[in-house]
């Protein structure tokens, strides 16, 4: 799917503002929750980054353990 840079935007700004729904060329999304949304802009942007010939940043958690 083709997003667009204006979309991500819009996404952003609800985010920002705390507001589930999202309205975008007529369009009107309400998200479940900010989970929701935050999981939309992520996908977004990772495909976006693919697209543009660019390896999404790889996330991964520090693990510590006493010997």
């Amino acid at each position: 799917m083709s997003w667009t840079a204006a979309e991500l935007a819009a996404l952003r700004k609800a985010y920002a503002s705390g507001t589930l729904r999202v309205s975008f060329e007529g369009r009107s999304v309400e998200y479940g929750s900010a989970v929701d949304l935050l999981s939309r802009i992520r996908t977004i942007e990772a495909e976006m980054q693919t697209q543009s010939g660019r390896k999404p940043p790889r996330r991964s958690l520090a693990s510590f353990a006493r010997g």
